[in-house]
């Protein structure tokens, strides 16, 4: 021990050692020499440092889950869904209004540019009501922007009549005053600021000659007759051919009484001869 406290006082001023054999080792810390000092500070700083780091992990990994938690909720959108659009629905309105329309914009389809023509329409079916004599055809709008539609009929071998402008939400319309037994080559146009859609065939004269496709802006199709007009015709015929068939009774009698009969009077004269 007494190796050690002079070891200890080897490093103290002179006049503090001679006192310190009266006093405790407390009242000599202050004098400790300037390089032990640093060293217990930066002791004590790296402890307090590494404390607060720890504590300041702790809590910078919780706030970090809970604000990954809030930016999931945050950052995850309702699931985007097709509009109820349907090209080929009548009044069907714009895609873009029911994007507007709705709490969420939904999805449309892609469309051409509004500065280019649009691509023809096609033309669905076409129900020919004989009885009425008028026709309702129906098509599906283009993937472009359209602003109104109308309708074209060629008839024989004339100039094809042009239909009103009909609204772009309109896909069905009525075609009346067709004639029965008659020909008609219709096709519907689509038009918007850029121009109108392309009509294949439009050059041929007369719908006899056309031969465009079917899957399209135009069909070719035949009035048929009107029923009551079968039925007059079916009359007509079954009273024509009564009326021949009396006659042929009224001339086969006729001819009977002012002639006789050749085998009757035959029959009588042999058994006259035998007596």
């Amino acid at each position: 021990m007494s190796g050690g406290i002079c070891s200890l006082c080897q490093g103290l001023p002179t006049g503090l050692v001679l006192e310190g054999r009266a006093h405790s080792i407390y009242p000599f810390t202050p004098s400790l020499p300037d390089s032990m000092l640093g060293s217990l500070s930066l002791l004590w700083l790296a402890a307090m440092t590494t404390s607060l780091v720890s504590q300041a992990q702790i809590l910078t990994l919780e706030d970090y889950q809970e604000g990954e938690e809030d930016d999931v909720a945050v950052a995850t959108p309702a699931l985007a869904v097709r509009c109820d659009y349907d090209r080929c629905r009548h009044l069907q309105v714009s895609c873009q209004e029911l994007q507007k329309a709705g709490p969420v914009a939904c999805l449309c389809p892609g469309l051409s540019r509004e500065d280019q023509q649009p691509e023809p329409p096609r033309l669905g079916e076409v129900r020919i009501v004989a009885e009425e004599g008028y026709a309702v055809v129906h098509w599906c709008a283009p993937f472009s922007p359209v602003s109104h539609y109308w309708l074209l009929l060629w008839e024989s071998n004339g100039a094809p009549q042009k239909s009103a402008p009909l609204n772009a939400t309109v896909r069905r319309a009525e075609l009346k005053g067709l004639k029965p037994g008659v020909t008609y080559v219709l096709c519907v146009v689509a038009a918007n600021d850029a121009g109108e859609s392309n009509v294949p065939g439009a050059d041929v004269e007369g719908p006899e000659n056309w031969t465009g496709p079917s899957f399209g802006p135009c069909r070719k199709f035949i009035m048929p007759p009107k029923p009551v007009t079968l039925v007059h015709a079916a009359v007509g015929v079954g009273t024509a051919l009564a009326l021949l068939s009396c006659a042929a009774l009224v001339w086969h009698f006729f001819l009977r009484e002012r002639w006789g009969c050749p085998r009757r009077r035959q029959g009588i004269a042999q058994p006259s001869e035998a007596l």
